[in-house]
């Protein structure tokens, strides 16, 4: 017998029911139509590890080139920046170097200075970037120059302002003792010692470092490390015996290689092939843009940071010669 003072329970109006699944369905949709949300899922195609902070020349670098190179893509894609550690990038090259099997991490922005901190030895620097794959490289001519011409030198050894032993500007001096010229290091920073009359000679790096060279009352005497055409006109380059001769080649790169955009060793020949594409991209809009120095790709790229990476051999050799020369070893 059915109680019927005990409320009976309601059931939904088959109306309603059919509007609340229509609307359970329509939520599940609409996130996907969001254009936002939809051109995010589209365009993801990796990361760059990039050294930060954000507001840095090296994190600016990288989000010009990042932002070309998905303009360049045949499928619409962008690269996500991760920001690591301090300018010099040696923090995210050696986070780089232990992730080279990942999925999402393609790039690495790497700057000049980072493989000259290898080169001199420091235990910081824990990447080995031989078999990192360039796909484009920022790259400044550099040129050995000094007061007057090198022929009409006088008895007196000539001055060299370093900063430090184991900065790049150490490579002057390495270039003079590879010429066989008497050279002594004297402190300081080596454009404003040679302003100032405290220096003899110096190396000089930019976009077109002849040019910088006479702005500064310097004769150019020799080209160091040239891998783009006429950087440095007429002037003989720098020669001596191998090994020595790639070490000061990388010293010097320490300050033409603005930075270089790597890919790890193992990718897939597919997936280079279609960001060597989109690099030409990227090579065509800094060419647009005054005193960016050259825009290098494929060979080009190859060989600027073959450079800044020299052999096992040219790297001990130039080891050596800190220690000898400058009394300096890696901690």
């Amino acid at each position: 017998m059915t109680d019927e003072s005990s409320p009976r329970p309601r059931l939904p109006s088959p109306v309603l029911g059919r509007r609340a699944a229509g609307m359970a369905a329509l939520s599940l949709v609409l996130p996907a139509l969001r254009p936002g949300r939809a051109r995010a899922q589209a365009q993801d195609t990796g990361v760059v590890l990039v050294p930060g902070p954000e507001d840095a020349a090296p994190a600016r670098w990288a989000s010009r080139a990042a932002a070309a190179l998905s303009r360049g893509l045949h499928r619409p894609g962008a690269l996500r920046l991760s920001h690591l550690g301090g300018p010099d990038g040696v923090t995210a090259a050696n986070r780089f170097a232990t992730l080279e099997g990942a999925e999402s991490v393609r790039f690495l922005a790497l700057p000049g200075w980072a493989c000259h901190v290898r080169l001199t030895g420091a235990t910081r620097a824990r990447f080995e970037p031989g078999a990192w794959i360039p796909l484009l490289v920022s790259w400044h001519g550099a040129v050995l120059a000094g007061r007057g011409p090198l022929n009409a030198r006088g008895p007196a050894p000539l001055r060299v302002a370093i900063p430090s032993p184991d900065s790049p500007e150490a490579a002057a001096l390495a270039a003079l003792d590879l010429l066989g010229i008497p050279a002594r290091p004297v402190p300081g920073m080596a454009e404003a010692a040679f302003a100032a009359g405290e220096a003899d000679a110096l190396i000089v790096s930019g976009a077109d470092p002849v040019a910088r060279a006479s702005m500064l009352g310097a004769t150019p005497w020799c080209a160091l490390g040239q891998v783009g055409e006429g950087e440095a006109g007429e002037l003989p380059v720098l020669t001596g015996e191998p090994s020595s001769l790639r070490g000061v080649l990388a010293a010097a790169a320490g300050m033409q290689m603005r930075a270089a955009l790597v890919m790890p060793p193992l990718t897939p020949a597919d997936t280079l092939a279609a960001w060597r594409r989109a690099a030409l991209r990227w090579q065509e809009e800094e060419r647009s843009q005054p005193g960016e120095g050259h825009a290098l790709t494929g060979t080009a790229a190859a060989a600027a940071f073959a450079l800044a990476v020299p052999p096992p051999d040219a790297t001990l050799t130039y080891r050596s010669w800190l220690e000898r020369r400058l009394g300096w070893r890696a901690a």
